[in-house]
């Protein structure tokens, strides 16, 4: 057999030592990639610690809201059960019952559908109508109605709600729906000026060759709106709406001084739940410590968010996808 030489033994010795020496090294970059990430992946340790940043700030907000479910479902003996904390030991509807009437929920709910349904979507097309004037023409005063449109956002409403009063009273329409349809309709509703700005950015981005290669094929500038603008600026149309819904329904200083009571909204009759409630369930009808029960009031108030919830949930999948259909870049 042919021996091999003590030179060529060191040097193979020396290459088993490299080769283990790299595979070593490759399973510590590999361990240190898992737990502290790569340049393209995340660590272990960081996705841990953001999940547990994000679980804490989400508990955080939704803390309010799951007492106040939990809460709203306890029947009496668990509301008098130090021991019962988070789960009830029932479903107790009992609590809704009472809000329900009390809140008169099917009059009050109308209500405040025509108070903030209506004038939003008035609202975001008068502004959407608005924001495209402004992002597609120019003309003199530009600049100026820019200023007014953000003095309208800036000042406080309530710095200008009695000039406002008293030009509705000269017009007739204190007491009327109208008081709140009206402005919407000329773009002067609850905070228009920034969803006039919304538009603007969002048609300001659109590309101007489709609208050139619309003109060319003979469209008009109302066609190259509803058919070229109006499809891109989804999204906009989508936030607006929620936004302009939920200020408008949670809006209650400006709606009691323009309806002057002669409409009750679901917000209106929350503001004042425990005078309505004993109002319909007045002494010896019912027990003392029903009339200082907390869960009825938390039920009026689940009540009461619970249709903007369900808007939530309903447009956020709308929104989401009108941003990957619509997902065009500006020049």
């Amino acid at each position: 057999m042919k021996r091999i030489e003590p030179m060529n033994r060191i040097a193979l010795l020396g290459g088993h030592l490299a080769l283990a020496a790299q595979k070593l090294a490759q399973q510590k970059d590999a361990i240190r990639g898992f737990f502290l990430g790569t340049r393209t992946t995340y660590g272990l340790v960081f996705t841990i610690i953001l999940y547990l940043l994000l679980l804490a700030i989400g508990f955080v907000y939704l803390y309010p809201l799951l007492f106040m479910l939990i809460t709203s479902f306890k029947s009496p003996a668990d509301l008098l059960n130090p021991m019962v904390q988070w789960v009830p030991s029932e479903i107790y509807w009992g609590n809704y019952v009472k809000a329900f009437r009390v809140l008169d929920y099917p009059s009050t709910l109308m209500s405040s559908i025509l108070v903030s349904v209506v004038p939003s979507l008035l609202q975001t097309i008068v502004c959407s109508l608005v924001g495209y004037g402004l992002a597609r023409y120019e003309f003199r005063g530009k600049r100026l109605l820019f200023v007014l449109l953000l003095a309208t956002f800036v000042i406080p409403p309530q710095t200008t709600v009695i000039p406002q009063m008293l030009a509705y009273r000269d017009l007739g329409l204190l007491g009327n729906v109208l008081s709140l349809i009206l402005p919407a309709l000329f773009g002067q509703g609850f905070r228009s000026a920034i969803f006039v700005l919304i538009f603007y950015q969002t048609f300001l981005s659109l590309p101007k060759a489709l609208e050139e290669a619309a003109r060319l094929d003979g469209a008009s500038d109302l066609m190259v709106f509803l058919r070229i603008a109006v499809p891109t600026a989804i999204p906009s149309y989508i936030v607006s709406v929620i936004f302009s819904v939920v200020w408008y329904w949670n809006e209650t200083y400006l709606t009691v001084v323009f309806l002057e009571g002669s409409v009750q909204t679901l917000p209106m009759q929350l503001s004042k739940f425990v005078q309505a409630y004993q109002n319909l369930y007045p002494p010896g009808t019912i027990n003392i410590f029903d009339r200082l029960n907390e869960a009825v009031k938390l039920s009026g108030t689940f009540l009461n968010i619970l249709p903007l919830l369900i808007m939530y949930f309903i447009l956020q999948k709308w929104f989401v996808e009108s941003v990957e259909k619509t997902g065009i870049t500006g020049e």
